[in-house]
């Protein structure tokens, strides 16, 4: 059975909500082409289409609960690379850029001497863990493979994302439009967001863990002129992990991350905070590109705390602006 004539089936007999079918066909369509641009051919892929659709169904039936720290399924079924396998086609590889190697490298180097590494970088488009992974899975597998994500409330709720969250490391948070869009639901969040938080700090104790955190709280999107931005980083968020590892004893390094992946799988223009987000996959190259070291610690004296987190925000901002401008 196709994936199109098993979603019609399940549609028909009611074990498929339309919010979700919809998705599902529009996402197929948009794949399809995709696929055949990059080429390769639908039929190839039909299987594991047909076997995220089950996927799909089974979160449907039976939501996964993610923890505030959800560490990657591998066994008995290998979420990771279902995914990859997934996405892989979607990508041109040979126009796709990966810079500033030399400084994973040396992240790699600090990840093995037990140190911690906190990526600050922007964020484009949901599958953006998989992008990474899929650009780094030639030349540092393990490093892409063991990166914990910083991820919102969308990727652990929806029925068609969670596939892909089961196979990532990841601090489950709500962002703060997700708190205050739910004030039934505030001091619960909040209650769960301070929960990630003390097991973050665990985590950082322990050592030898790399996190990303896109300090704007979402994803980047066009201006009204139709250029897409890197959306500015909040300082309180830059902050909150700084405070976070500076509490810890092992020493931490921070690096920023530029990402462009945008047309790999474009969100919507506006923020959706309903479930039922449209998917239309895109053949497109992707690109990444670390910067260097950043020094957290000299900035102007003379400021009060405040302006002192504003100026570092806004400094680290720049430098993701500036490596995305080269992509």
């Amino acid at each position: 059975m196709t994936f199109l004539e098993k979603l019609n089936s399940l549609n028909a007999s009611g074990n498929l909500p339309a919010v979700q079918a919809n998705c599902l066909i529009d996402f197929y369509h948009s794949y399809a082409e995709a696929v055949t641009k990059n080429g390769h051919t639908i039929e190839e892929y039909e299987p594991i289409l047909t076997l995220f659709l089950d996927l799909v169904q089974k979160q449907l039936k039976n939501p996964f609960h993610f923890e505030p720290y959800h560490e990657r399924i591998l066994s008995p079924f290998d979420y990771y690379h279902f995914a990859l396998d997934m996405l892989r086609p979607l990508v041109i590889f040979e126009s796709s850029k990966r810079l500033g190697l030399q400084n994973v490298a040396r992240m790699e180097s600090q990840l093995r001497e037990g140190h911690n590494i906190i990526l600050f970088a922007n964020h484009q488009t949901e599958p953006d863990p998989q992008a990474i992974s899929l650009l780094l899975e030639e030349s540092y597998p393990k490093f892409a493979e063991e990166m914990i994500f910083v991820a919102g409330h969308r990727v652990i709720s929806d029925p068609l994302a969670i596939p892909f969250s089961m196979g990532r490391n990841l601090l489950c948070i709500f962002s703060k439009k997700y708190i205050d869009a739910a004030p039934e639901k505030k001091p619960e969040r909040i209650q769960h967001n301070q929960k990630t938080m003390k097991v973050m700090a665990h985590l950082l104790e322990e050592g030898g863990k790399c996190i990303y955190v896109a300090p704007s709280g979402g994803r980047d999107r066009p201006n009204k002129e139709g250029i897409l931005e890197v959306a500015p980083f909040d300082p309180q968020s830059v902050e909150m992990f700084h405070l976070i590892a500076q509490q810890a004893k092992t020493p931490t390094h921070y690096y920023p991350l530029a990402l462009a992946t945008y047309a790999f799988l474009p969100p919507p223009n506006s923020i959706k905070k309903q479930i039922g987000e449209k998917r239309q996959a895109q053949c497109t190259p992707i690109h990444l590109a670390f910067g260097s070291e950043i020094d957290m610690e000299h900035f102007p004296d003379g400021l009060d705390k405040r302006q002192k987190r504003k100026i570092r925000s806004d400094a680290i901002w720049n430098e993701v602006k500036r490596l995305y401008l080269q992509l």
